[in-house]
């Protein structure tokens, strides 16, 4: 008779006030339960960590449910097959789950997605072929639509959706204007992905040096950080030009405070008017549909070297929170990936 395995996994213990700390996250280790008719046992391989995880952690009105204080943080994995009470699954595949931060999961066989590691390296599925790389093709497909000549600038633009986007609107003839935090990812930007210009937000004339990198103005906007940079793009935005809004990171943090001030939305809502511009918000699971569309054309362009993509990759489940601390301020580079076992 086999023991069953014991899992490890991290708990939000209780909310942040502001940014995150270690107190806000708790081990616990306890043995997986028997499975269930159409349950799956999974030893979770890989786990994606997302800017969008920090606003799971508030007990506040959102697009999805917060994370219960005591319940396992949420995220995407990749996982190995243990053992299974559903047909579909056998040990040893290898799946997409949504099993969180922990070592072992039992999950909904109906919930899983098979990947195959011949098509492509199993952690794409969390990153350029995942979540991140969907949400740059359905926001610039679906609001950003970019046509030949115009210009995008795109924010974060050396993270998982950021480059995904800039070589994306290159595909479709843009010119791409990236902006990212330091030289070492403007230089990998421009040389690796392919962007035109690439600016970075840090520098003291940042503003200026935005400017002088859209001459013709900036026809569509790919919004991740909010902040300074928003500040900077926004009186270069060119009439009809289209807003898609992914994150706000820069203000993720923000407590009730940050509200108290100037207020800008006068000023955006005159030239929402009088520019007709579009600034649309959207989450990557409004346009479903349109998946099968981007595993096919994202699979092409990534075997015509069209479409690259860069992975932050760190050891260990005990190493997600100080990771996920660095994510929310920059210091990632490229898609942000936990190795929990092989």
């Amino acid at each position: 008779m086999t023991s069953k395995p014991t899992s490890s996994r991290i708990v939000l213990a209780s909310r942040p006030s502001g940014k995150p700390v270690a107190a806000n996250f708790r081990l616990e280790r306890e043995e997986v339960r028997d499975l269930a008719d159409g349950e799956v046992l999974l030893q979770i391989l890989y786990l994606s960590l997302d800017p969008y995880m920090r606003g799971r952690m508030d007990d506040a009105k959102s697009y999805a449910k917060a994370v219960e204080i005591g319940g396992v943080m949420e995220g995407g994995t990749v996982a190995r097959v243990v053992s299974s009470r559903d047909a579909a699954f056998k040990p040893g595949d290898i799946v997409l789950s949504h099993s969180g931060w922990q070592t072992h999961a039992i999950a909904d066989g109906a919930t899983l997605r098979k990947l195959d590691p011949d098509a492509a390296p199993i952690t794409t599925a969390l990153g350029i072929l995942g979540m991140t790389g969907f949400t740059a093709y359905a926001g610039l497909r679906n609001i950003g639509k970019p046509k030949a000549g115009e210009t995008l600038v795109v924010a974060a633009a050396s993270g998982a959706v950021g480059s995904a986007v800039g070589q994306i609107a290159k595909i479709f003839g843009a010119r791409v204007v990236g902006i990212a935090g330091g030289a070492d990812k403007c230089d990998y930007i421009r040389s690796e992905f392919g962007f035109d210009a690439a600016i970075d937000h840090r520098s003291s004339d940042f503003a200026s040096q935005l400017a002088a990198a859209c001459p013709n103005g900036i026809d569509i906007y790919f919004e991740n950080v909010g902040g300074h940079v928003w500040n900077a793009v926004f009186p270069l935005l060119n009439d009809f030009a289209r807003v898609p809004v992914c994150g706000l990171i820069a203000h993720y943090n923000d407590g009730a405070a940050a509200s108290e001030g100037h207020d800008q939305l006068p000023t955006v809502m005159r030239a929402v008017l009088r520019q007709s511009l579009t600034i649309r918000g959207f989450i990557q699971r409004e346009f479903v549909d349109q998946r099968p569309d981007f595993y096919r054309e994202a699979t092409k362009w990534i075997s015509e070297g069209r479409l690259r993509y860069k992975e932050d990759i760190v050891d260990g489940l005990e190493k997600a929170p100080e990771a996920f601390f660095g994510l929310l301020e920059g210091k990632n580079f490229g898609k942000l990936i936990v190795r929990i076992a092989e």
